[in-house]
C-alpha cells in the first residue's frame, strides 16, 4: 500500500481507489508516510481528510446553561400547577399543555438573538392574553367551541415561536421559514433520543429503589417524568442550536423512508376503505380519524420537502412527492365532500365548520404544492420554488388558528 501511494501521488483518481478498497491499512500508511511528503499539494488535502479533527458536542457557555435551567425549571413548574394546586389533569393539560413548551423555545431565540424590548411585547403580550383567555373561557361540559378553542391555541403559540426563531425574516425571509420547518425535524429526532435515554434511566432506577423494597413508581411518575417530559423540547432545541451537525443527517434519511412508506401504505388505505365500505360521510368517528390521517400526511409533505430541497438530484423525491400530494388531495377531496354533506343534512356546528375551514385550507395549500412540484418534474423550475409555494402558506393556518380560538366561542356562545 505505501508504495503504490507513492507511485500515485500525482493521481488522485487510483488514490480515491487505493483508499476505498482498504480505509484502515491506507490510513496508517499514509500517517507513516506524511513528514516526509507533506509539501506535496495533493496530500496535504488527503492529510485534512484523514486526519480532521471534529469538534466535540459543545454544551454552551454556562450562562446560556443557567439561562436553559432556568427555563426547564419554569417549564416544569408549569407542569406541576396540578399536583400542587390539587387541580383536575386532564382539564389544566387541555387548556394550558402549549404554555409548557411554545413560550420558552420562543424565550431562547428572543434571548439569543437579544430582541429589543419594542419587539418582546408582541409575544409577550399574545402569551399573557392567550394564557388569561383560555383559562377564563366557561367550564360548561360539552362545549365543542371551547375545546376547539384548545385544540387551535397551540398553533398560535407554535407561530409566537417562528416569530422568535425568524425575526426580522418572519414575513419576507422564505428561507428562513423553511430553516424553520427543518427545526422541526431536527427536534423531533433530538427529543426521541433524550426521551429513549430517559426511559432506560428511568427503567434502572425503578429497579435499584425496588430491590431496596423502596416503591418510587407514583412519586416518580407524577414529579420526575412529568417534569423531565416538561423539559424535554428545551433541552433538544438547545443541543440542536449548540450542535447544528448532531441529527442533521438523521431528519433527511428517515424523510427518505417514511415518504414511500406513507404513499404505500394511503394507496392500499384508499382501496381497502372501497372494499370495506367504510365511508366518512356517516360515521363521524371515521371522519375524524380521517381527518387526522390527513393532516399527519400533509405534515409529512412539508417536512419531506424541506428536507429534499438540500438533495443535490431530488427527481426521485420529486415525482414521489408528487405522487403522495395527488394521492392527499383524493384524501382531502373526500373529506371536504363528507363535511359538506354532514353540514348540509344535519346543520352547523363549531367540529363541523372547523373542519370545513381546516380542510379547505389544506386542499388549497395541498394544489399548490401539487402544482409547484409537477413544474419541477417538468424541468420549468427547481425544488427551491415548491419549498417557496410551502413556506408562504404558512402564516395563514395561524390566522385560521387565532379565528376558531378567539371567535368560535363567542360566535356559538361557548357551546
Amino acid at each position: 500500500m505505501k508504495s503504490e501511494i507513492i507511485q500515485n501521488l500525482k493521481n488522485p483518481e487510483q488514490l480515491e481507489k487505493l483508499y476505498r478498497s482498504n480505509t484502515t491499512l491506507f490510513k496508517k500508511e499514509f500517517n507513516a508516510l506524511w513528514p516526509e511528503y507533506s509539501e506535496e499539494a495533493s496530500l496535504q488535502f488527503w492529510n485534512q481528510r484523514l486526519n480532521y479533527a471534529a469538534e466535540p458536542i459543545s454544551l454552551g457557555a454556562k450562562n446560556e446553561l443557567v439561562f436553559i435551567a432556568i427555563l426547564g425549571v419554569i417549564a416544569a413548574f408549569i407542569s406541576q400547577i396540578p399536583n400542587l394546586f390539587d387541580l383536575e389533569q386532564d382539564t389544566f393539560f387541555q387548556r394550558n399543555i402549549s404554555f409548557v413548551v411554545f413560550p420558552f423555545l420562543a424565550a431562547y431565540f428572543i434571548w439569543k438573538q437579544e430582541f429589543p424590548i419594542n419587539k418582546i411585547v408582541l409575544p409577550l403580550g399574545i402569551c399573557l392574553f392567550s394564557v388569561v383567555y383560555i383559562n377564563l373561557l366557561p367550564y360548561t361540559s360539552p362545549s365543542d367551541s371551547i375545546v376547539l378553542a384548545c385544540i387551535h391555541l397551540p398553533l398560535i403559540l407554535w407561530s409566537i415561536w417562528a416569530y422568535a426563531f425568524m425575526g426580522e425574516g418572519l414575513l419576507t425571509n422564505t428561507n428562513k421559514r423553511i430553516e424553520f420547518l427543518r427545526l422541526h425535524g431536527d427536534l423531533l429526532v433530538m427529543c426521541a433520543i433524550i426521551l429513549l435515554s430517559g426511559g432506560l434511566f428511568t427503567a434502572i432506577s425503578l429497579g435499584l429503589f425496588e430491590i431496596i423494597s423502596l416503591d418510587i413508581k407514583e412519586f416518580y411518575g407524577k414529579y420526575v417524568i412529568v417534569s423531565g417530559l416538561s423539559a424535554t423540547p428545551i433541552l433538544g432545541n438547545y443541543l440542536i442550536q449548540k450542535n447544528p451537525t448532531l441529527v442533521k443527517n438523521v431528519s433527511p434519511i428517515i424523510a427518505k423512508i417514511f415518504t414511500p412508506v406513507v404513499f404505500v401504505f394511503l394507496f392500499i388505505y384508499l382501496i381497502a376503505m372501497v372494499y370495506t365500505g367504510k365511508d366518512p360521510y356517516t360515521n363521524r368517528e371515521f371522519l375524524l380519524i380521517f381527518n387526522g390521517l390527513l393532516v399527519g400526511v400533509m405534515a409529512l409533505i412539508l417536512f419531506s420537502v424541506a428536507e429534499a430541497e438540500k438533495s443535490e438530484s431530488p427527481t426521485y423525491q420529486t415525482w414521489l412527492l408528487l405522487g403522495l400530494s395527488a394521492l392527499t388531495i383524493v384524501v382531502n377531496g373526500i373529506a371536504l365532500s363528507a363535511i359538506s354533506f354532514r353540514i348540509i343534512e344535519w346543520g352547523i356546528t363549531p367540529n363541523r365548520i372547523a373542519v370545513l375551514g381546516s380542510n379547505l385550507l389544506i386542499f388549497i395549500h395541498l394544489l399548490l404544492v401539487a402544482k409547484s412540484l409537477l413544474k419541477t418534474s417538468q424541468g420549468k423550475s427547481d425544488f427551491h420554488f415548491v419549498a417557496k409555494s410551502i413556506a408562504q402558506y404558512l402564516p395563514i393556518y395561524s390566522i385560521w388558528a387565532a379565528i376558531v380560538c378567539f371567535i368560535f366561542p363567542l360566535i356559538f356562545q361557548f357551546k
